[in-house]
């Protein structure tokens, strides 16, 4: 069965192989490219295999994932003062940020939510790998974690989709990216 899609052309979709890939660094030097040419809204989406299940980092966790209430739910962020991927992308300058937080059968129910708040001419730049599998996004970038060699399997299942993919050894150079996306989207 195919899964329905949204098509956004004005997202920016990255993904990565494993944790501390540099997603966040990435979205971050995006926002700053765009921030002063159109309204850029960050999203950051968790994907939470089983409610009240363990977590997937293993351990006790956050406790973001056992929080759940409901299918679903869409925080905004407002503290862009600590070292949170959403305040770190606050801080750089998207106007709003948001982090969806879904079982991975409600992602396609959360992000109808999310879409419907956003203005038509907002840049999106989302930080996810399970949301391609529901979205067909502006362009979809994947970071390949150099230091660790195991994928994700939410990667493994979108990796063959990204239009642009990447080693994480860029050392925060992202022109060349930049580059890249502005090619694919415009």
């Amino acid at each position: 069965m195919e899964t329905k899609k949204y098509n956004v052309p004005n997202m920016i979709l990255i993904g990565s192989t494993a944790r501390n890939s540099g997603k966040t660094t990435l979205a971050v030097s995006i926002i700053n490219k765009y921030k002063l040419s159109r309204p850029v809204v960050a999203l950051k989406v968790t994907t939470i295999q089983d409610k009240n299940g363990k977590c997937i980092r293993g351990g006790e966790g956050c406790g973001a994932c056992s929080s759940l209430k409901g299918n679903f739910e869409i925080t905004k962020e407002l503290n862009s003062d600590n070292n949170k991927d959403t305040s770190l992308l606050l801080a750089a300058g998207a106007e709003n940020v948001y982090w969806l937080k879904a079982l991975k059968n409600n992602i396609y129910e959360g992000f109808n939510v999310f879409i419907t708040k956003m203005p038509e001419n907002a840049l999106i730049i989302c930080e996810s790998n399970s949301l391609r599998k529901v979205v067909n996004p502006g362009v979809f970038i994947m970071i390949k974690n150099s230091k660790d060699s195991q994928m994700k399997k939410s990667a493994s299942e979108v990796i063959d989709q990204a239009d642009i993919t990447i080693e994480n050894s860029f050392n925060n150079d992202f022109e060349k990216v930049i580059k890249e996306i502005e090619n694919i989207i415009n």
